[in-house]
């Protein structure tokens, strides 16, 4: 029997949001969770905050916890899955959070075991992620439960096809940098009219997190939510032709597109 419910490999800024997910939402407690990384200073720092079992050896979290979450960097997956010496069973769940590395990949290098591969996003540091999940060909219905519970602690799933996993983190998963690249602009606007810069701020942030509720709690389509704000020659409808004439749809469309080609030649370079 395993002596952790919950391991990380890697205790980053995204393994850290999903310990204290999981620990506020008591899935877990914080002595069922241990976690490694090779930065000595970044564990000593999730152990304070969270009080969670820490060690650089990656073979002890693989060997001791029921679900490991692989939380590294893309280029390093396997260089340290190849250094591992205990090699995992089908007891045990593998989630992977890294970004173009299939499910497949991770199966060729640690064997006939479950693996989930997850795409989350920065906002699971506040608890308001979206996290798409997909399966392996050996993980199950209940492996794919086990992970769902512990992601919506940081904010809302969905499941998908593998295939489509790219596609998540060209929108998605990137996604919020063009937002906060948006609220910037957003601001700058309201400085350019006169508007302090802090109050801008603020107006434009709520603004975002306001459009976005309407469109999930209302269901409405968002042209008609924009339809609601433009009246017939008003000041919405003037601003959003600026918008129009400055290919503002179709640059947001391509950098979905552009995010998503570099993630799937990420999977290629495996």
């Amino acid at each position: 029997m395993s002596q952790y419910k919950l391991g990380f490999i890697g205790a980053g800024a995204m393994a850290e949001a999903i310990m204290n997910g999981v620990t506020k939402s008591e899935i877990y407690k914080a002595h069922e969770i241990i976690a490694s990384d090779i930065n000595e200073q970044r564990l000593i720092q999730v152990n304070g905050k969270l009080n969670i079992i820490t060690t650089q050896d990656n073979n002890e979290v693989m060997a001791k916890a029921e679900t490991i979450i692989l939380a590294i960097k893309p280029q390093h997956v396997k260089h340290a899955l190849e250094k591992l010496t205990y090699k995992p069973d089908d007891s045990k769940i593998i989630i992977s959070i890294v970004a173009g590395i299939s499910t497949t990949f991770l199966e060729n290098l640690l064997g006939k075991i479950p693996v989930i591969r997850v795409m989350p996003n920065t906002p699971a540091l506040v608890g308001a992620g979206m996290t798409a999940l997909s399966k392996g060909q050996y993980a199950n219905e209940e492996h794919l439960i086990i992970a769902e519970k512990i992601f919506k602690s940081v904010g809302k799933t969905i499941l998908i096809d593998e295939l489509l996993i790219d596609a998540v983190t060209g929108l998605s998963g990137s996604g919020p940098a063009y937002v906060y690249q948006f609220i910037e602009a957003l601001a700058d606007g309201g400085v350019q009219v006169g508007l302090p810069r802090k109050t801008s701020y603020v107006l434009a942030a709520q603004t975002v997190i306001g459009a976005g509720l309407m469109v999930l709690e209302t269901g409405l389509h968002p042209g008609e939510l924009k339809d609601m704000v433009t009246s017939p020659g008003g000041a919405t409808i003037r601003a959003i032709s600026v918008l129009e004439k400055g290919a503002f749809r179709a640059t947001v469309m391509d950098a979905v597109e552009a995010s998503y080609l570099k993630s799937k030649q990420l999977g290629l370079e495996e």
